[in-house]
């Protein structure tokens, strides 16, 4: 799999855990789904990080997940 791809995935999931989490925080319940879902993008997004030579600045992380998305949609 592509470094790239790795945190494309990683930061999407990123983007979902959050609402799962401020739902379960604010039911009083605990936050399992959110909680893995946190895990497992943490995970995605270091994998990718130490995957790719040089790692990632912040400021190119949208493009990168620009040219992910356009390759996998055309």
């Amino acid at each position: 799999m592509d470094a790239d791809l790795i945190l494309t995935i990683g930061v999407a999931l990123f983007i979902v855990t959050i609402p799962s989490l401020l739902s379960a925080f604010s039911e009083g319940e605990p936050p399992r789904v959110g909680a893995i879902l946190l895990i497992a993008s943490l995970g995605l997004v270091v994998t990718a990080v130490t995957t790719k030579p040089g790692g990632y600045a912040f400021r190119e992380v949208p493009g990168i997940m620009l040219d992910v998305t356009a390759r996998y949609i055309k």
